[in-house]
This record gives structure tokens, C-alpha cells and sequence, in this order.
């Protein structure tokens, strides 16, 4: 009679999670570019477009100004879309690359923590760099607060969710973490080009407004400003962001490889 030896199986505890987030920080902090600029491009934008923006009050808004339902979701939508687009997918590809998402897969910190620790570190910076451009917009040019604070956040959640799922698919296609940035940088500009990043949307040609208005980043930016009004949200936009993270979602799933 052969004897049986159970052999205790260990899970990564707090501990662990607490680790691997410090270290994807740590990363993220001392990629100077990847840090400055979903910071520094908003505030650059934001500082453009307020010197400029008229004040105004537009009729039927209850005191809004163009910076407050324009500018600002423009703004909360390049950030969102530089960490999610740009950076993530380009640290996931960077750490395929380089093989540790394969050693990890040998011990009992499974690879999907390190997606989860890059979501952690994504949703700081975006809190960091969302506070840090709406104190600077009240502050420095007068912007009033949202109408309906809590449909603004869930939006802004919601946006986020979106980019972060586009991101993860671009790391899961991206042969190279080069080509990440590659592929988010063109997809960011694409996006924010039809989306209101360079300049009004009403100016675009209607068939390119209307295919900037479901892609992402301009379904972010119209969710947001019309939360921001006190308004709901447009269903188009809302389930635009939806079906961005679930096709992504799947789209990750069926080619994200760890090796």
C-alpha cells in the first residue's frame, strides 16, 4: 500500500499583493516619460484651451462655462486614455518580453497579479493626474464642480474600465513592447482626433464625427461633459464604453500570452 503525502499548496497572500503593487509603482515611477506625460500633456491641454476658452456662460446650463462641459472631459479623457492606451499595454508587453511574466507563472504569484497590480497602479495614477487637472482648472481659470458629482465619477470609472480593456488587448497582440507604444500612440491620436482632442467635433466631417462618437474616447468625452451638465448620459455612449470593455475584454482573453 502506497502512503499519500498531501502537499500544502501556498497561496500569495496580502503580503505579496502588497509587494507586487510597491514594485509595479516603483516602475512607474522611474519611467520619467510614462509618468510626465498623462500628467504634463493634460495640464498642457487644459492651460491651452482655458487661457482661451471663453467664460462665458452657455444658455441653459445653469452657469456652465465651455471649459466646464468641453475642455474638462477633453482633459479627463487624455488622461484616462495615455495610462490605459499608452502605458499599460506597454509594460505588460515589456515584461513578456523580457520573460517575467514567465518566471511568475512558475510560482505561486500567478501572472494574472501582475495585471491586477498594473490596474491598481493605473487607477492612482489616473486619480493623481484626473485631481491634479481639475484643481489646477478651479483654481486658475474658475471651473465650476460637476452638476451631478456621483454620474460624473461613475462615468469616469466607466471610462476608465474602457481604456484599461483596450490597453490590455493592445498588450495582448503587441509582439514587443515598442510596438505597444506604437499601436497605443496611433490608436490614442486616431481616437483623439475624432473625438474632440484637436479642436471642436462639429467641425469634422459628419461620418468621421460619428465614428469619433463610439469609439472611446469620444464616447468619454461626450458621457463625461453630459454628466457634468447635470445630465444623463446618451445611451450610445455608455453602451460605446460597454462594448469596449467586453470585446476587448474577450479579445485579450483569446490572445494574451504569457511567453
Amino acid at each position: 500500500m502506497t502512503a499519500q503525502t498531501d502537499i500544502a499548496v501556498h497561496r500569495p497572500g496580502p503580503r505579496a499583493w502588497l509587494a507586487l503593487i510597491r514594485a509595479e509603482t516603483k516602475s512607474v515611477v522611474r519611467d520619467t516619460a510614462g509618468l510626465l506625460i498623462p500628467i504634463g500633456l493634460p495640464l498642457l491641454i487644459l492651460v491651452m484651451n482655458g487661457l482661451g476658452a471663453s467664460t462665458e456662460e452657455l444658455p441653459g446650463l445653469d452657469g456652465l462655462t465651455a471649459l466646464d462641459v468641453y475642455v474638462i472631459p477633453i482633459v479627463i479623457a487624455i488622461v484616462v486614455a495615455t495610462i490605459g492606451v499608452v502605458n499599460m499595454p506597454s509594460f505588460l508587453a515589456y515584461y513578456r518580453r523580457t520573460g517575467v511574466l514567465r518566471r511568475l507563472a512558475v510560482t505561486p504569484a500567478h501572472p494574472a497579479m501582475v495585471l491586477a497590480a498594473q490596474v491598481v497602479t493605473s487607477i492612482v495614477q489616473t486619480t493623481v493626474g484626473i485631481v491634479l487637472a481639475l484643481t489646477v482648472a478651479m483654481l486658475a481659470f474658475g471651473a465650476n464642480p460637476p452638476r451631478n458629482p456621483g454620474m460624473a465619477l461613475g462615468v469616469v470609472v466607466l471610462a476608465a474600465l474602457a481604456m484599461y480593456a483596450v490597453g490590455v488587448f493592445i498588450a495582448a497582440i503587441a509582439p514587443t513592447g515598442n510596438a505597444a507604444v506604437a499601436i497605443g500612440l496611433v490608436l490614442f491620436f486616431g481616437m483623439g482626433a475624432t473625438g474632440g482632442m484637436f479642436g471642436p467635433v462639429v467641425n469634422l466631417p459628419d461620418v468621421v464625427a460619428r465614428v469619433g462618437e463610439v469609439l472611446p474616447f469620444g464616447a468619454v468625452t461626450a458621457a463625461v461633459g453630459d454628466a457634468w451638465a447635470g445630465q444623463t448620459p446618451e445611451p450610445l455612449h455608455l453602451i460605446s464604453l460597454v462594448a469596449a470593455i467586453v470585446l476587448s475584454g474577450l479579445g485579450a482573453a483569446r490572445f494574451f500570452r504569457w511567453e
